[in-house]
């Protein structure tokens, strides 16, 4: 324990020792190296105080007045060689030279303390701005607390920080210092908003308020800021917390906003892709109830329109489940091998009537390999891809659907002879509820399409991607690896 104060007393001792032998010096020179009068002597004297008093401070300034008082009036006030003063001025002059070194050394002392003061508050306010210029550009995340623990003990250069959040209950620590024996001080600290200062370890506990409410509260360890530096530091973390609650709820409303617009298109693309087969099945029903008996061909053809277009009606229901549930990323894969020619086949054919006769070339390397995926799901992006090239590209315009065989895998492409896409759009496309500006109508499409398209595929681990130049059209390509990872 006494090692400290031993420590801290050492350098003021061999100051104030630097002090006395400055005196020391100038009397020997002004005595007995260059004589100079009492005047001159006294002047000097002065001058070496005020230099230790700016340089040092007021101890030393003192200890170097007195022994100034003291050689003064040994070597140059009469009689010289003692301690007595003949003339009763001389009293005076040696009393004024005393309380002027004094005066002039505390003087000087608190200038320069000011001057220190000054400094150390440009330097908070430095590092107050530091500070909050990290945390505005760290930007709103789940551990903000982590993240201004972490500022406060870097910028502040201290051995440790601990900030407590009321709202998660959670402590979060940084710096080299251990502060997990203080969770239950700092608790207390945020319920009762008070300041705890201890002070054999330097740490300082400090409760956190935002609008007079109690939020959390900070624990510093080490060289610790001024009050009013420190206030701020906690007005900083109150804004950042309150920065993440906010962001927090306007996530969720945001997602609850995403998910009323999600059934709304699902809703809209349910009742568009539906029309069709109902209304086919509701002719050929019709057409066997009302019409007179038909003829058995026909009555087998009727039969297979309704059971194919059921079929159909069935299918648009799973995609529109396993839409939703790609959506709220509940996708799950059910993967077997698939052939990548039946698919484009079974794709083309589903696709038919959506065609519209339109000029089809189908192109496929003749060694493509099996594919380990969900064939629905693939079947599916496949389909998103071909509507979009359908809606986008002008009617009567051909169509290429291309399967090649690369390091990887199977890339499988659809290129249209479109407007094109700009390329500013581009990065933009597979975004959810992104409608393209050259859409032909406003409501054909509800954004979704290329999104659902790229969630499968990434799903799958490949990627998808377009390349497009305005006016002549664009080209879609999924790849899709043979040999996917487990954890996929």
């Amino acid at each position: 324990m006494l090692d400290r104060p031993l420590t801290l007393l050492a350098p003021g001792l061999a100051r104030l020792t630097v002090s006395l032998g400055i005196v020391a010096a100038i009397t020997v020179v002004c005595y007995a190296i260059v004589p100079v009068n009492a005047a001159t002597a006294g002047f000097i004297y002065l001058l070496a105080v005020l230099l230790i008093a700016s340089t040092w401070g007021l101890v030393e300034a003192a200890g170097a007045s007195i022994a100034a008082v003291f050689c003064f009036n040994f070597y140059f006030l009469p009689p010289v060689g003692t301690l007595t003063i003949a003339d009763p001025q001389n009293w005076v002059a040696l009393f004024t030279f005393l309380v002027t070194s004094i005066v002039a050394s505390q003087l000087s002392r608190r200038a320069q303390q000011r001057t220190l003061d000054a400094v150390s508050s440009q330097r908070e306010m430095e590092r107050l701005y530091a500070l909050g210029r990290a945390i505005l550009l760290a930007g709103p995340q789940e551990d903000a607390g982590r993240e201004i623990a972490r500022q406060v003990a870097r910028i502040f250069e201290l051995e440790g920080v601990a900030l407590y959040s009321r709202r998660d209950g959670v402590t979060y620590q940084a710096g080299a210092a251990d502060l997990s024996d203080l969770e239950d001080k700092l608790r207390q600290v945020a319920l009762e908003t008070s300041v705890v200062t201890d002070k054999p370890t330097r740490t300082m506990l400090v409760a956190i308020r935002l609008g007079g409410e109690p939020i959390g509260s900070l624990a510093v360890r080490g060289t610790a800021p001024s009050d009013a530096a420190l206030q701020s530091v906690c007005n900083l973390a109150a804004i950042s917390l309150e920065r993440v609650k906010i962001q927090e709820t306007f996530t969720q409303a945001e997602i609850a906003r995403r998910s009323d617009t999600l059934k709304s298109t699902l809703l809209d693309a349910i009742a568009h892709e539906f029309q069709t087969p109902l209304t086919a099945i509701r002719v050929a029903a019709s057409a066997l109830l009302d019409g007179p008996p038909p003829d058995t061909d026909s009555q087998t053809d009727l039969l297979r329109v309704v059971n194919e277009e059921s079929a159909r009606l069935s299918r648009l229901v799973r995609e529109a489940i396993r839409m939703a549930r790609i959506e709220t990323g509940k996708v799950q894969l059910q993967r077997s091998p698939l052939n990548v020619r039946n698919l484009m086949e079974r794709t083309l054919a589903d696709m038919s009537a959506k065609l519209d006769g339109r000029p089809l070339t189908v192109a496929a390397d003749p060694d493509l390999p099996e594919l380990l995926v969900d064939a629905e799901l693939i079947e599916l992006a496949l389909r998103q891809i071909l509507d979009n090239a359908v809606k986008y590209a002008p009617p009567g315009s051909p169509l290429i659907v291309e399967a090649k065989r690369d390091e990887a895998g199977v890339i499988l492409s659809v290129t249209d002879r479109g407007p094109g896409i700009p390329e500013w759009e581009q990065s933009r496309i597979f975004e959810k509820f992104y409608r393209g500006i050259e859409m032909p109508s406003p409501t054909a499409g509800s954004g979704m399409g290329l999104a659902i398209a790229r969630e499968i595929v990434q799903a799958h681990g490949g990627e998808i991607w377009v390349d497009s130049k305005l006016g002549e059209g664009s080209r879609f390509s999924i790849s899709l690896p043979s040999n996917p990872e487990p954890n996929i």
